[in-house]
Parts: structure tokens; C-alpha cells; sequence
């Protein structure tokens, strides 16, 4: 069951909003107009026009504010009614919704389509009733703005959604996914901006993330995993894609860098070519990559797989995810050479099961959460999850579906999921410190500073994950890679 505060934020908008209220043209006499709202039991009227656009809303705050005393009963409608109108689409997140409504104070949100016509409406009473002051507060803070500015400011604001939703007693890993989709919300919107600054492509595209924002599992400090999917194109074509798409990928992965999200240091970005191709490239890269076996394609690999499709038509992204589970059954030589990568990566404790030290050249014993502890479950599952077909992305829903299918017993993949809980909420909560005392989130935790019974949990955690990489390990160490 999906918990109050959470559904502000994994909803949407059609999910909570009431049915379309009278709707009326903005000549309709003020006394019509609220007599209807009497006769609907409504609490507005809209004001429509010939093609059926909202132009206007007239509430009873408005009849008490605008009308009463002051306006004759044959005024127009157009005359007391509020306008333009502020609407949201039925698809949009319900917190972008409330936000909207807190920071311009409004009792009534309409809910329209691609062409403004009314679909329904958001009330405030009802769609607030679930969450708690504090959490409305930092839903405020996050509806900042529509330019990178303001995308920005709603990065910043999600530590403080973070601690609340925390202190609220929601998972660390349901926490870790609000902050996962706020930070697609803001790629989705960026696109939107960067697209109405370059005008109209060549051909259409997808947006990828991957990495950890394709898992939906980004904390504090994600930085930018992206690339885009060309639609198939003529040769002849080339320049003039090229002479729309190169100083577009520029401009849009600037303009998240300038929204919060920091260049990646790898430049698994779409302003590289490498990560910028059409689908006909992209499948002949992955099959590259699964007959190489190099290096190079094993670290690609290792980031790519996770890709999620956030902006434009997402049958291109499942196309090439069919095409890589088929690549991938062609050549399991690859998936050996990658667990046999991923075995690098140890669980964060000692010989004698102490927590490692991963930065021995400062005083105390501080442990990198995020490689000795997420990063080893992580890396496991996903090749138990290429091996086997599963489709899904995210680490909790990979186990899921593997203990469908039988790989991983279903006792195992909730001890594994209650792991990934332990060590992703200390992981979170260390990165909140860090922010609270004005330093970048990281990833390093002093472990023994902790109670020891959050310590004694920790240590448990950490021996069922290395027990489970280590069994991963050793079924894909069978075979002759």
C-alpha cells in the first residue's frame, strides 16, 4: 500500500482530480453561471470558448469577492471570472499540481488536454488532506520556476523533501525513487526548453538516462548518464541531422548542468557522438560491444544497460532493450567477462568482518556506502537480470522478478531488498548530514559512529550481499569465457 505523503508524489494528476465542472461560454450571464455552480454541487464554473479552451474560471471565493453587491445578475461571465487560467495536464505528477496551487495560492487547479480543453479539477482541501504541513511545505519549495534556474532550485530543495519523507517513516529506497523522478521531471522539462530555443528536429528522438537515474535509484548528487535515439535516417541525411543535433545536444546537456546535474566526467552524455546515434547504430554498437568483450565495451556495458527512455516515442528504447536481451543470449562470453569485472567490487568489510576503511588517510574509518555496499547488489542482480530476460531496470524490481522466475528464491530477493533498504537509508541519511552541515553529498559513511545496532544491521547486510555476489559470481564462472 502505497503510503499518504508518498502519493503526492509517485501520483498523477488524473488520479485525484473530480469530474469537469460546468463549463460555459464567457457571455453567459453571471446569475446562470452560479446557478449552475448551485445545481453541479460545484465549486467553480469554467469559461469556455468556441473550440471548447478554457478562457477563464469563476469559483464562489470570486462570487463573494467579485460579484456580491458589486455586479448586476445579467453581467457576463467574462466580467467577475478569473483569467487566463492556471491548469495542469492529467498526466503531470500530483506534486508539480500542488505546488502549483501553494505557491499562487489557489483553491481550484483545472485539469486540461493538449489543446486546453477541460478534462477535470484539482480542489485543495481534497488533494492536500493526505499530507502533512511539513511535507506540503517542502513540496512548495520544489515548484521553483520553468527555466534551468529554477530547475535548479528544485534540485536543491530535494534534500529537504528527502529528510521530510524520512522523518515521515517512508522506505529510504521509496524515498531514493521520488528524488529518481523529480530528477526525470527535470530532464523531461529541459528537453521541452532546449527543443523551443532549436525549433523543430530533422527526425524525431528519445531521451535516454542511464546509469543510476535509468534504475531510478539517483540520490543527492547524480550526475548526467544520458544519450539520445535518432529515428533511422538516409545517408543523405547526415549533414543536415548533424547541423540540427550537434549544437542541440550541447545546449541541452548545459542546460542540465545549469539545472543542477553536473557533467559526467565519463561524457556518457548525448552531446558525444558515442552516446548519440540512431537505433540501426545504437543495436550495431551493442552487438559490438557483446562480441568484443573489451575493456572499454565491459565499462560502457556496466552503465548502458540500465537505459530508461524519459522524453519522446519509448517504443525505440524497447526496441533496442529487445535487441539486447537477443545479443546478449548470442553471446553469454560478454555477461561472463562482466561478472568477472563486477567481482572486483568487494562488500566494505574486513577479514575479520570490521567495517574497511576506504579512506585510510583520515582519522576515523569511513566506508564507502555506495561501492562496498549498493554497488556489488546492484551490479549482481543486473546480471542475474540480463541472463534471464527480465526487462525492468531498477534493483528492487529485478529481484522481484527473479524470484518469479525462479533464479533467486523469493525469501532471498526480500532479504536482498531489506539489504538494499538498510544500505541505501544510512547511504541517504549521510548524504542529508552532509548537506545540513554544507558539504557535497558523498558517498563515504563513518560506520562505527553509528549505534550499534544500526551497526549490527549494516554488518548483516553487507555479509548477505557479498554472500549473493559470490553465488552470482560462481554460476557464470562455469562456463569458458
Amino acid at each position: 500500500m502505497t503510503a499518504p505523503g508518498l502519493a503526492l508524489f509517485t501520483g498523477r494528476v488524473a488520479a485525484a482530480m473530480r469530474p469537469v465542472p460546468p463549463l460555459l461560454p464567457p457571455a453567459t450571464p453571471i446569475a446562470e453561471a452560479v446557478a449552475a455552480m448551485r445545481a453541479a454541487d460545484e465549486t467553480a464554473v469554467v469559461a469556455v470558448d468556441a473550440a471548447g479552451r478554457a478562457v477563464g474560471i469563476l469559483t464562489e471565493r470570486d462570487v463573494l469577492r467579485r460579484v456580491a453587491f458589486r455586479l448586476p445578475a445579467e453581467a457576463p461571465l467574462a466580467s467577475a471570472m478569473s483569467a487566463p487560467v492556471r491548469s495542469v495536464a492529467a498526466d503531470e505528477h500530483l506534486y508539480r499540481a500542488v505546488g502549483l496551487m501553494r505557491a499562487h495560492g489557489l483553491r481550484h487547479l483545472l485539469v486540461v488536454d493538449g489543446e486546453g480543453r477541460p478534462r477535470g479539477m484539482l480542489r485543495r482541501f481534497e488533494t492536500y488532506a493526505a499530507a502533512s504541513a511539513r511535507l506540503l511545505a517542502a513540496v512548495e519549495r520544489l515548484a521553483s520556476g520553468e527555466d534551468e534556474a529554477g530547475f535548479a532550485a528544485t534540485r536543491a530543495a530535494q534534500a529537504g523533501l528527502a529528510r521530510t519523507l524520512l522523518d515521515e517513516g517512508l522506505p529510504a529506497a521509496e524515498v531514493i525513487g521520488v528524488v529518481s523522478e523529480i530528477n526525470l521531471d527535470i530532464h523531461r522539462w529541459v528537453v521541452e526548453r532546449a527543443l523551443a530555443a532549436a525549433g523543430p528536429p530533422p527526425v524525431p528522438f528519445t531521451l535516454l538516462v542511464m546509469g543510476s537515474a535509468g534504475r531510478g535509484e539517483s540520490m543527492l548528487a547524480p550526475d548526467q548518464d544520458n544519450g539520445l535515439i535518432l529515428q533511422d535516417y538516409p545517408d543523405a541525411r547526415h549533414a543536415e541531422t548533424d547541423a540540427w543535433f550537434i549544437p542541440f545536444a550541447e545546449d541541452l546537456n548545459a542546460r542540465l548542468q545549469a539545472a543542477g546535474f553536473p557533467l559526467c566526467k565519463g561524457h556518457v552524455m548525448a552531446r558525444n557522438p558515442v552516446w548519440r546515434k540512431t537505433l540501426a547504430q545504437w543495436k550495431a554498437q551493442i552487438t559490438l560491444w557483446a562480441e568484443r568483450r573489451s575493456p572499454v565495451a565491459l565499462l560502457f556495458g556496466d552503465i548502458a544497460f540500465d537505459f530508461k527512455p524519459v522524453w519522446g516515442d519509448p517504443a525505440p528504447a524497447d526496441e533496442l532493450r529487445g535487441h539486447l536481451m537477443r545479443a546478449l543470449a548470442a553471446h553469454p562470453a560478454f555477461l561472463g567477462a562482466l561478472a568477472a569485472e563486477d567481482a572486483k567490487m568487494t562488500v566494505g568489510l574486513s577479514f575479520w568482518g570490521g567495517f574497511r576503511d576506504d579512506e585510510p588517510d583520515r582519522p576515523g574509518v569511513r566506508t564507502d556506502l555506495k561501492r562496498s555496499g549498493l554497488m556489488p547488489l546492484v551490479s549482481a542482480t543486473r546480471l542475474l537480470a540480463l541472463r534471464h530476460g527480465v526487462a525492468a531496470t531498477g534493483t528492487g524490481a529485478r529481484l522481484a522478478a527473479l524470484a518469479d522466475l525462479g533464479p533467486v528464491a523469493p525469501a532471498e530477493a526480500q532479504g536482498l531488498a531489506e539489504a538494499f533498504e538498510r544500505l541505501a537509508g544510512a547511504l541517504l541519511r549521510q548524504q542529508l548530514d552532509d548537506v545540513a552541515a554544507g558539504r557535497p553529498p558523498g558517498t563515504l559513511v563513518e560506520l562505527p559512529a553509528l549505534p550499534k545496532p544500526e551497526q549490527a544491521a549494516i554488518r548483516a547486510a553487507m555479509k548477505r550481499v557479498a554472500a549473493f555476489q559470490k553465488g552470482v559470481a560462481s554460476s557464470f564462472g562455469g562456463g569458458v569465457w
